[in-house]
């Protein structure tokens, strides 16, 4: 009979194989937590190698994503698909098996885990999701929405802040579906931890209102076994510590920092081997392991059950049936497109002046009631952001059927913990503070790109524009470096119309994030043609063009600073000069646009164009080029009323006017 030892040293086996092939890697953690994960995968897991999107099963992170092919050995041991050729050409190009789990490229892997702490954070926003749908939906005897979420982390994930910032609140929201298991190894890349982190890590965890299991032996099948055990009995979130050597099995490096980041190189793998009892070549798995480690009829037996119990469920509650399937599907409601359309046709024949982050919230009035699977938050300044809507009703302990969450001033939690909403399914999440603050979450973001995960996140106070607050608070450099994040669509809408188009947008899109960037101030109506309000959803369109005349020029704007291009624009007009005002609300889903709309938008012959925004100017010399000219900021801001502050930097009408004419 196959020992459990036996089956961890599997792991340990593929693991160093893997990194001396790829000559780099991270062997010390996966050797580490071999025996932890062989019993987490192997008695408690619930999952389906042959499904690895079944709505119902656990959720498995491993947070410290640098011991990557831990999470590779068990996928390929249990049955994934991810063969052994894959596990062969570990951190290769192409491959399956990146040096970090990534979302989209491997079948199992739940989220993109890099940097540290961000796959605890994306946990409890799994384990958040998996609490709020249960409230919403199970009834008593049909418990569809039943599921654990389980975190493998490191010190490492432990010493970033944003372990802090999610872990407080979930132990505030009582997550007891949350199991995180702490690999307690004493290393880190510098060696021994003890100089640079001597916290008491289960105090700390027992103060935000966490179950703690100490001392446990992270080597001992049966300790691991009974904590985890223990874990499932609790009402809030725990931590399982477990002492563990770094680099298990290895003769020389195990136990130190030179088993953490580099090959072990071929004498130690082979003494490795040695001390392992492991006498198999590289890469060969025995089939009895195989044999004792596959899940896949155990894991297809699980989802089953869980559909014979969804189909009772069907009949007993219909709706509710039909309501959680359409959300695990990833539709939108029926009729969405139509009640989400008409409601634009609306704003634009009414005309509002408001401020755009109002008009956000009034998009989120109308919207809200259209989708049920919303659920929204802010960083402390909800009633700044506005991002309340009339039916927001607040997730809290006893009453967690609600779709609004009360961050606390915890800008990357918030912002990763939506990227784990987003993953988790059946939900779309938003979350806001101001756009200085994007800093603050900026990995999270970035994160929320290159996963891809569809979580929509909203900023507003987004210019000089917020006035006294001052440069602390007055962002300059952070819309261009939003958009310089691949596959991240950023809107900085004109007026309400495109407030709600872009809130439209970003709820439709399923491949990547949104940033909806709002301002303090309020902002003009414009007025548009039917094609002209179909065409601001392609990013960049003309709002104005001259009646009777050739096109001389082109003024660009976003947000704020489109009225200022149109003030400018009928300046021209009166004396005689031909001008087109372009509203760029993205300039990304512009650029993704087909060239021949492009070219109609921003025609090549017309090489006289001045852009306008109340940010760092370099950015939009890509669509001014050498002959241009953009108004904007390029220093810090300064403390006083919005329209002082314009005047003093030089962002008005009178400057876009005199930039038009300077360069006909």
């Amino acid at each position: 009979m196959t020992s459990r030892r036996e089956l961890a040293n599997a792991i340990r086996a593929l693991s160093m194989d893997a990194v001396e092939a790829a000559k780099s890697g991270h062997p010390g953690a996966p050797m580490g937590m071999a025996d932890i994960a062989e019993v987490l995968w192997n008695d408690f897991l619930s999952h389906n190698p042959k499904n690895p999107k079944w709505f119902n099963r656990d959720r498995f992170v491993l947070s410290n994503g640098h011991g990557s092919m831990l999470l590779y050995s068990l996928l390929h041991l249990s049955g994934y698909d991810l063969p052994i050729e894959q596990i062969k050409r570990f951190r290769q190009l192409h491959s399956k098996t990146a040096g970090h789990p990534e979302y989209s490229e491997t079948p199992g892997v739940e989220t993109t885990t890099g940097p540290l702490g961000q796959g605890l954070a994306n946990a409890v926003g799994m384990a958040l999701a998996e609490k709020v749908l249960a409230a919403r939906f199970n009834q008593p005897g049909f418990d569809v929405v039943d599921h654990h979420t389980y975190v493998l982390l490191g010190d490492g994930c432990l010493m970033e802040g944003i372990s802090h910032e999610v872990c407080s609140l979930a132990g505030a929201l009582k997550l007891g579906k949350l199991i995180a298991i702490y690999d307690d190894n004493d290393i880190s890349i510098d060696g021994k931890v003890v100089g640079w982190f001597r916290d008491d890590t289960p105090a700390r965890f027992e103060a935000y209102g966490w179950k703690v299991i100490r001392h446990v032996d992270g080597h001992n099948a049966d300790a691991v076994h009974a904590a985890i055990a223990q874990a499932k009995t609790h009402d809030m979130p725990t931590l399982i510590c477990c002492k563990t050597v770094i680099g298990f099995g290895a003769p020389k490096k195990a136990g130190t920092e030179g088993a953490h980041g580099a090959p072990l190189g071929a004498e130690e793998i082979a003494g490795a081997r040695a001390a392992l009892g492991w006498s198999h070549a590289p890469f060969v798995i025995p089939q009895e392991i195989y044999a004792s480690w596959n899940a896949q009829l155990k894991g297809e037996a699980r989802e089953q059950t869980w559909h014979a119990v969804f189909a009772k469920y069907t009949n007993a509650h219909p709706d509710l049936a039909a309501e959680l399937q359409r959300r695990i599907n990833g539709d939108l409601p029926h009729g969405w497109e139509l009640s989400a359309q008409a409601y634009i046709v609306k704003l634009q024949h009414e005309g509002p002046v408001v401020a755009s982050r109002k008009a956000s919230q009034m998009a989120l009035d109308a919207f809200g009631p259209l989708l049920p699977e919303l659920i929204g938050g802010s960083a402390d300044l909800a009633h700044s952001n506005l991002t309340l809507w009339k039916g927001s009703r607040d997730i809290k302990l006893g009453d967690e059927n609600g779709n609004y969450v009360y961050y606390g001033v915890r800008e990357f939690g918030m912002s990763a913990i939506s990227n784990g909403i987003a993953l988790h399914g059946a939900l779309i999440p938003y979350d806001a503070t101001f756009l200085v603050f994007s800093d603050y979450s900026r990995n999270a973001l970035r994160m929320s790109a290159l996963i891809p995960a569809g979580a929509i996140h909203v900023f507003t106070h987004d210019s000089i524009g917020l006035g006294e607050d001052g440069p602390t608070h007055q962002p300059v450099e952070h819309l261009a470096s939003l958009r310089y994040i691949p596959n991240n669509h950023v809107w900085r809408p004109c007026d309400a119309v495109e407030s709600a188009v872009a809130w439209k947008a970003a709820i439709e899109r399923r491949d990547g994030p949104s940033c909806l960037i709002f301002s303090r101030q309020n902002l003009q109506h414009q007025l548009r043609d039917k094609t002209q309000l179909a065409d601001i959803a392609r990013g960049g369109y003309v709002l104005l063009d001259p009646l009777n005349a050739k096109v001389q020029i082109i003024l660009m704007a976003t947000g704020s600073e489109v009225e200022l291009a149109m003030h400018a624009a009928r300046e021209l007009d009166a004396q005689g000069i031909g001008v087109r005002v372009v509203s760029m609300p993205s300039t990304d889903v512009f650029d993704a646009q087909p060239l021949e709309y492009r070219e109609g938008v921003l025609p090549g012959w017309c090489r006289k164009r001045v852009a306008v925004e109340a940010g760092v100017t370099d950015f939009w010399r890509k669509y001014v080029g050498l002959d241009g000219a953009v108004i904007g900021i390029d220093s810090f801001g300064a403390s006083a009323p919005a329209e002082a502050l314009y005047k003093h930097f030089g962002i008005t009408a009178e400057h876009v006017l005199a930039a038009a004419k300077a360069l006909l």
